[in-house]
């Protein structure tokens, strides 16, 4: 966005030709490196740049991918779902900065604060937190300030009930929750802000994988309870980001 911006300037000024600015903007769409085609105009539409999925790229693609993208000015790349071993294969290539739990990459630096309000991140148990750790990341790398609530089940609900003024607080609360996922209805029904909630594959045989979770939060008679997919952290922080950003002078 600040070179397009730098671009335009530059034609204001006079020191580049509209014919000479057009051709420069056609060429940054998008980038073709034989093994992914880069959207580097995906900040400008969005306002936050494109994330790289790490499953199923190898540290290479995962390098030039990252590189190609830092080079166009995008000051953070996240990398998800990027396993350890992977991780230090990328770095020797790129720097990065991994997080073991939430399994994020970044390159660059996480965006400052730049909202009024923050994003409470709610954990059912401490085996829902690699789900959770992935929202947060990615909140806090968009912009945002995150308060983290974890252990907080509904099998000890006065867990909950003890941060209840952090949570009523929040501008937008993520619910991270496998079993049965009753905590995005018990914290929907808390609070008057969006609540996010992400079932998790934590749970013994008849979760089958998180969609028992999946299914009562998609039944949740909270209205204020949206759903994104099992294991979701990224897109529960990505989505939080955008609501928690509305109505802000510099959106994240």
């Amino acid at each position: 966005m600040e070179n397009i911006l730098e671009l335009l300037k530059s034609v204001e000024r006079g020191g580049t030709t509209p014919e000479e600015a057009l051709l420069k903007l056609k060429k940054q769409p998008f980038e073709d490196l034989g093994y992914a085609n880069i959207d580097h105009h995906r900040q400008l539409r969005h306002g936050i740049p494109e994330v790289v999925y790490g499953e199923g790229k190898t540290p290479g693609q995962i390098a030039g991918i990252v590189s190609a993208m830092r080079e166009r000015g995008c000051g953070c790349v996240l990398i998800t779902r990027l396993a350890p071993e992977k991780a230090a294969e990328v770095n020797a290539k790129t720097p990065i900065t991994y997080e073991p739990l939430s399994r994020i990459g970044i390159s660059g630096e996480k965006a400052p604060v730049r909202t009024k309000g923050f994003i409470a991140v709610c954990a059912a148990g401490t085996s829902d937190l690699p789900v959770a750790e992935e929202a947060a990341t990615v909140a806090e790398a968009l912009g945002n300030r995150v308060e983290r609530l974890y252990d907080v089940g509904v099998a000890g609900l006065h867990r909950l009930l003890h941060r209840l003024d952090t949570i009523m607080a929040a501008r937008v609360v993520i619910a991270v929750a496998g079993m049965e996922g009753a905590l995005a209805t018990v914290v929907g029904g808390l609070v008057s802000a969006p609540v996010v909630a992400v079932p998790t594959s934590v749970g013994y045989g008849a979760n089958f994988r998180g969609l028992s979770a999946l299914l009562s939060m998609l039944n949740s008679c909270a209205g204020n309870v949206s759903v994104v997919n099992i294991d979701n952290g990224f897109g529960a922080g990505y989505l939080a980001s955008l609501i928690n950003g509305i109505g802000e002078e510099a959106q994240p």
